[in-house]
């Protein structure tokens, strides 16, 4: 059992780790070398772009020696940035993440205070441990705990009454915030500008027949006839989608060696073209690759045609859109058929948010995946119960020393038992949880769900159930028996239950090196980022070929939901259960959300770029939990009382669980509808608005491709680069004015950009936009009848594509300029 001295320790070990990855992050963020990686965000906003030194050194080293006086000037930066601007600058959903930290200071800031002031006096004063630390394991931490009291004693009346107090504190702050964040939530909807999922719902498990696209316009056209405006099928193109990565690939090395070329224009590069180009034939690189290009695109053209020809690659799945909000809200909230299990509508995901690979998996198949899936994520949670059990011996020492007491020697010396008990446990714990949201990711993915948001939030719920089954009840459980194997081997079967009720509070001192570890060393290392540094640097060094993986090595992802949040709920269920139980590790959990709350606030705003825009759709699940942590805390401790031979004072805590799921019902009938359906009060108002506004939007230009799949507009829309190198370049070429957004993570088109820029081709739909535009200097092959034309064109700085099928013509001139900026400019924070 880790001392007061133990915990000492591990508290100097990680306040001194802490320290240390904050001075790093301190001096390597000023390095104009770095630049990239500590302030991706501004760069992909456009805002930012790479700092030059005067001269060869200071290229990579920062030599304006002022700026390392006052290196630590990024803090109150971090908290200039008010939320209504972070809303504007992140989006909502990591506005919302931040004020869960807010959230747990407000909760714990006046429990730490009362239960330090009134329970720890009560808990001292009594002093039964005293007398038991003969049979059990206990610690000067213990005797601050509720384990302290005497059986039958009138002072667990205390506890009880600070139970009542805490409850009504955690349940009016939890109010109050969902009621702040459904009203950001509605607002946030209500300011934004038009977007595609607004008027698009995803129908699933329609009727067998000829045409899936023939069924979905005759059904809409019948029962949606005012209405009803297009729609798009959904193609499996995941094979075709391994073949574009590929092209992309050959297009990469293309345009390394363009680079170059036009660095030494007096040498044009070569290429063996055997096995990794070890041996073979020397040849000339830039024509190699074109010429491999050429070849490739015919035959992604040939698979294409495969894919939109043939009828087994059109799934039963569709986005559905309509001319205004209100029909697209009648149409995802109300059942379509007789049949509830056909024509299935929800909410379509925005474009940017779907994961096209799952809606290619049958709709029958995916209640068969949940089960299976099911059974995974148990078998998997009690098979962590191994590791979480050895991790636990490591915090009990004296216990194993009884059963085993050849390891006395090695155990006992002073600085080992202290580095076992105070920081070993925690750090062993957080590493066998490292890889964990990976696989449950996987699950996820294996379930069918068709949205990255999704995925992530029922990523989540697998993370939490696991924490609060292995984590929290499993290092209890584990624990206790660890802890007391001698007293449970020589104790009578009904002394058991009495020595349970003591341990449980003692596993405090374990928690509170987890939360040192995780809490404030992990949330240190965040801020450092040194993963993402370290591998930067290397593909910078080792793979970056072209401006376009220079801004794939620089991809700083979001915020880690499928982590984050359960970590964060699993803080706020250490805090409730051992608010009264052990009140001394309070402090240690407020320390953990404010250093937290900065940290993100400080990553929200120049590091993380989302994925997807959810609208804050993962509150209710934070909140349910909270009250489920809640509810936990209140039956432990009627448990806890019922082994001090408290039985007179235990029914009083009968009324709180009660009370407890009456306010959690509340919530979720007040509140809860915001985040699940649309109001058509709102979607009538909002199309009022859009007629005023804009009475000449062509609404069905704007939404025909808006849920194209991103695979097809990749290999539609070649990216065109002209690139201006340097005969002496920097080694980190500087930001381009203009960023091209990958498909698959660029917003639904606005409504000015439907207007002023011409449209990829698509898959055919019901809906077409003809558009022609001259074009010379192609080159023309044909692909089978009936005249199906592909016409694809390269020039050195602009590419042309042409496709004719079946009546179908558009023509896309899509070039985008990388120019290198002049600008000296350098943000200093």
């Amino acid at each position: 059992m880790a001392s007061l001295e133990d915990i000492g320790v591990s508290a100097l070990i990680n306040i001194i780790g802490a320290f240390a990855f904050l001075l790093a992050f301190a001096l390597l963020r000023i390095q104009p070398v770095n630049d990239r990686i500590y302030f991706p965000k501004w760069y992909i906003n456009g805002a930012r772009s790479s700092p030059r030194g005067g001269n060869f050194v200071g290229k990579f080293v920062n030599l304006n020696f002022t700026t390392y006086l006052t290196f630590l000037n990024w803090m109150p930066q971090a908290l200039k940035m008010k939320e209504p601007e972070i809303i504007e600058h992140a989006g909502l959903d990591s506005a919302v993440f931040l004020r869960i930290y807010i959230l747990g200071l407000k909760i714990f800031g006046p429990v730490t205070l009362t239960a330090l002031l009134l329970l720890v006096p009560v808990n001292v004063s009594d002093g039964t441990l005293s007398f038991l630390s003969k049979d059990l394991v206990v610690s000067d931490i213990d005797k601050l705990s509720i384990s302290n009291v005497q059986p039958k004693s009138l002072k667990f009346f205390a506890h009880i009454s600070m139970m009542y107090a805490f409850t009504f504190w955690i349940c009016y702050m939890l109010y109050k915030e969902y009621d702040m964040v459904t009203s950001m939530r509605l607002s946030f909807m209500a300011s934004k500008h038009r977007r595609a999922e607004q008027f698009t719902v995803l129908v699933r498990n329609m009727p067998n027949g000829h045409s899936v696209s023939d069924n979905v316009d005759k059904f809409f056209k019948k029962n949606h006839p005012d209405h009803y405006l297009c729609h798009q099928v959904v193609y499996n193109a995941n094979k075709f989608g391994r073949l574009v990565r590929r092209r992309h690939r050959l297009q990469n090395w293309l345009d390394y060696y363009m680079l170059k070329f036009e660095r030494h224009p007096g040498k044009r590069p070569t290429i063996k073209t055997g096995f990794l180009g070890l041996w073979g034939k020397k040849v000339d690189s830039i024509e190699y690759y074109k010429q491999l290009i050429k070849q490739f695109d015919q035959r992604l053209t040939m698979e294409r045609q495969k894919v939109l020809k043939d009828p087994k690659c059109i799934m039963p799945a569709t986005f559905v859109s309509f001319n205004s909000r209100w029909g697209a809200a009648v149409c995802a909230q109300t059942q379509q058929s007789k049949n509830p299990t056909m024509w299935l509508t929800n909410w379509a995901p925005e474009p940017r948010d779907v994961y096209w690979r799952n809606l290619a998996i049958p709709f029958v198949s995916l209640s068969i995946r949940k089960v299976v899936i099911s059974l995974l994520v148990f078998a998997l949670v009690f098979f962590y119960m191994i590791p979480i059990a050895f991790v636990q011996s490591l915090a009990n020492l004296e216990g194993l020393e009884r059963v085993a007491p050849f390891l006395r020697p090695v155990i006992e010396l002073k600085f080992i038992k202290s580095f076992l008990q105070g920081f070993l446990p925690g750090f062993a714990l957080k590493f066998f949880l490292y890889i964990l949201p990976s696989v449950l990711m996987v699950m996820s993915k294996i379930e069918g769900h068709v949205a990255f948001s999704v995925l992530e939030r029922r990523t989540a719920a697998k993370y939490y159930y696991f924490m609060l089954v292995n984590v929290f009840l499993g290092s209890i459980v584990t624990g206790t028996a660890f802890e007391q194997l001698d007293s449970f081997i020589h104790q009578s079967p009904t002394q058991i239950p009495r020595t349970i009720g003591v341990s449980i509070p003692m596993k405090a001192t374990f928690f509170i090196t987890y939360i040192m570890v995780d809490g404030w060393a992990g949330i240190a290392a965040e801020i450092l980022r040194l993963k993402p540094l370290v591998i930067f640097h290397l593909k910078n060094m080792f793979i970056v070929k072209t401006e376009r993986d220079r801004e794939n090595a620089m991809d700083p992802g979001g915020v880690d939901f499928p982590e984050t949040i359960p970590s964060l709920q699993l803080y706020f269920l250490m805090g409730i259960v051992y608010a009264v139980i052990t009140p001394i590790l309070l402090p240690f959990i407020l320390i953990f959300f404010a250093f937290a709350y900065f940290v993100y606030r400080h990553q929200i705003i120049n590091v993380y770029n989302q994925q997807y825009e959810s609208a804050a759709a993962f509150w209710p699940h934070v909140h349910s939990r909270i009250i489920a942590g809640l509810l936990i805390s209140q039956f432990l401790l009627m448990g806890l009382l019922s082994t001090k031979k408290a039985a007179n004072s235990t029914p009083l805590l009968v009324a709180l669980p009660i009370l407890t799921l009456t306010f959690h019902n509340y919530c979720k009938n007040r509140f809860e509808p915001a985040f699940r359906k649309y109001p058509l009060e709102e979607a009538i108002e909002k199309d009022a608005q859009d007629k005023v506004s804009e009475p000449e939007i062509n609404l069905k230009s704007y939404l025909a491709d808006a849920y194209l799949h991103p695979i097809f507009r990749s290999f539609e829309e070649v990216e065109l680069v002209e690139v201006k190198v340097d005969k002496d370049p920097d080694p980190v070429t500087s930001q381009p004015e203009t960023e091209p957004v990958s498909p698959s993570r660029s917003p639904s088109p606005s409504p000015a950009r439907s207007h002023t820029s011409t449209r990829s081709p698509s898959p055919p739909h019901d809906s077409h936009q003809q558009e022609h535009e001259e074009s010379t200097t192609v080159q023309h092959y044909e692909v089978g009848p009936p005249a199906n034309l592909y016409h694809y064109g390269y020039e050195h700085h602009e590419n042309i594509f042409h496709f004719n099928m079946d009546g179908y013509a558009e023509t896309q001139h899509d070039v985008h300029d990388y120019h290198v900026e002049s600008s000296r400019g350098y943000y200093h924070y």
